[in-house]
């Protein structure tokens, strides 16, 4: 699905919107830039918000892990000297913005995740072994949303393509197999940021219950279950997600200038 809007800077591909405080989205293993457009719009009168094209098929194969996402994110938050970081993740995006936040503790103001891997999930990065039958795998992608309805013939179409070309499906598989070696079960106590859950109640492939543990490792987190809702909860329930994002980023900033107030 091509993206309208990319800029291009160097080797780095990214959606740019508003200006303030800024705020960077990464997406899931199978998800694109318009993952985040609702919420890319609700915050952008507020917030710089960023979204990188994650490399998932460029990557030379000894890269395509988890590992080699993060890396490719700290040289693209090096590159365009982001620091105070709001960091968003849905899914493997989610897996991401803790390794990094764990590197790189000082670029990073706080973390939201929304159904991340990184503990538990079913299906990522699933082989597909019927993947030349397109209504199978409109089953799979249907199997993502509460609503099957929001698993779109676009959608279905992009999916169904990425597990039929040898090279991405070879990435994709790598890459998931990757974040499933590194779990994050004995990082997560010593990640001190605020994390803001989001949780779908529905979400099939890390169900609530992985939410609940995320919640129980993390020193500073708080969990938000949302009913009616899958593994995509900011394109399945977008005005729900969007409210908020939008009250957890708007206290970490109040908190944020009063330290800074305190300090001064």
């Amino acid at each position: 699905m091509p993206e309208a809007g990319i800029i291009q800077h160097g080797k780095y591909r990214y959606l740019e919107a508003g200006s303030g405080p800024s705020v960077l989205f990464l997406h899931g293993l199978f998800g694109t830039l318009s993952n985040f457009s609702e919420t890319m719009s609700y915050l952008s009168p507020k917030y710089r918000v960023i979204v990188p094209v994650l490399p998932l098929y460029e990557l030379e194969l000894d890269q395509s892990s988890v590992s080699g996402l993060v890396d490719f994110i700290s040289g693209f938050t090096e590159a365009l000297s982001l620091s105070e970081l709001h960091l968003i993740g849905n899914s493997l995006g989610g897996h991401i913005a803790i390794l990094f936040a764990h590197q790189h503790p000082e670029r990073v103001r706080s973390i939201t995740l929304t159904g991340s891997s990184g503990l538990f999930e079913n299906s990522l990065g699933d082989t597909y072994p019927r993947k030349s039958d397109i209504e199978y795998v409109r089953k799979k992608t249907e199997g993502t949303f509460y609503n099957p309805a929001m698993a779109t013939d676009e959608l279905v179409q992009h999916v169904y393509e990425i597990v039929n070309d040898r090279s991405k499906a070879l990435r994709i598989v790598l890459i998931a197999k990757s974040a499933i070696r590194h779990n994050l079960r004995e990082l997560l106590p010593s990640l001190n940021h605020p994390v803001n859950l989001i949780w779908g109640k529905q979400d099939s492939i890390t169900p609530p219950f992985v939410g609940e543990e995320f919640q129980k490792l993390l020193p500073n987190a708080r969990l938000h279950l949302i009913e009616n809702c899958g593994h995509a909860p900011m394109m399945e329930v977008p005005h729900e997600f969007n409210q908020l994002t939008e009250k957890f980023l708007a206290q970490n900033l109040h908190q944020q200038d009063t330290s800074s107030a305190s300090l001064a």
